[in-house]
């Protein structure tokens, strides 16, 4: 008796059958996918953008039952990796870290892009942000927020600030602290955070905001002295430091932050499967210590929720870039 003889004399029974065999095939048998996925990121090994990857991507990968390779691309703010990212056509297989400049920064500092975010990513969810600490060096005069508003009052020729370079987080929210004070503050852009962390210590420039993961370590050293938060409460491993609202500016919040985006082509499936295994991975108690360690704070969300987070946030810095004036290019 062959199957087709009894796909002809009892459908009914055939299609019964067959579903019964599919609901009971093994793993190998319904073909799981264990290629490798390729993770890019835009940044160099080693900082805090690799890092966040190279952590989910071992917590994530155990989970997919698929190896996940980090790839670092860095350059251009980020658009080289992304670039390399929506011209490929390997769906299902690459994914990128789609941060404040790809998402929020970028269409504003750039007139030329050769992607369009909106058009060539889709959201998997939201990955971690970095909150935003103000700092000078250990042992200048001033202690606190109110201290250094007197003295840069006091400064006739202005008060000059480091940050990573122009239309990052840092050199934005203290642009927003410019406007919301009136303070005279002359930007000084760096090539990286690196370098001008090190002119905050040696006292060439005298403050910036630095990102919890790549300041904390100078200060719990006590190489800086941080003395205002941008976020919207304390944090908890500077408990002692305020905030800027505390201070006195309402509704200041500023941070740094990524999400994790796949090219336009990607199956609702696999995209759907990916957020549940990058929600797994934020949430877990070890990822959760990781970060806590490095003054990150995990951000798990839904694909929805990442593109109404980043609307929002490209809305809100677009409108302070175009009244600044910014251009990179």
């Amino acid at each position: 008796m062959t199957a087709r003889w009894l796909s002809r004399r009892f459908p009914a029974l055939a299609s019964l059958l067959l579903l019964a065999a599919l609901a009971t095939a093994t793993p190998f048998s319904r073909a799981q996918d264990s290629r490798p996925i390729e993770w890019v990121v835009g940044m160099a090994p080693g900082g805090g953008t690799d890092i966040v990857a190279r952590v989910l991507a071992e917590a994530m990968g155990k989970t997919l039952g698929q190896s996940i390779v980090v790839v670092n691309k860095p350059g251009a703010a980020h658009n080289i990796a992304t670039d390399y990212v929506v011209r490929s056509k390997d769906y299902g297989h690459i994914m990128v870290t789609a941060d404040y400049a790809t998402l929020a920064a970028n269409p504003f500092l750039y007139s030329k892009l050769t992607y369009d975010a909106e058009r060539d990513l889709r959201p998997v969810g939201m990955l971690v942000r970095f909150p935003l600490i103000m700092v000078v060096r250990a042992d200048s005069p001033i202690k606190t927020f109110q201290d250094f508003t007197a003295w840069a009052k006091a400064q006739s020729h202005g008060v000059s600030y480091g940050s990573p370079g122009t239309g990052t987080p840092h050199h934005l929210a203290t642009e927003l602290l410019r406007q919301r004070t009136g303070l005279n503050l002359v930007h000084v852009p760096y090539r990286g955070v690196a370098p001008a962390i090190q002119d905050v210590m040696a006292g060439q420039v005298p403050f910036m905001f630095v990102e919890s993961g790549g300041g904390m370590p100078y200060i719990t050293s006590g190489k800086l002295r941080p003395i205002a938060v941008a976020s919207a409460r304390r944090l908890d491993f500077l408990p002692d430091t305020p905030t800027l609202q505390e201070e006195g500016l309402r509704d200041f919040v500023a941070f740094a932050w990524q999400g994790l985006s796949v090219p336009t082509g990607t199956p609702p499936a696999t995209i759907e499967r990916l957020n549940k295994a990058l929600v797994g991975a934020l949430e877990s108690p070890s990822v959760k210590a990781r970060f806590q360690a490095l003054g990150i704070e995990a951000m798990p969300t839904s694909p929805a929720e990442m593109a109404r987070f980043s609307g929002a946030e490209k809305e809100r810095w677009g409108k302070l870039i175009r009244e600044l004036g910014l251009k990179i290019d």
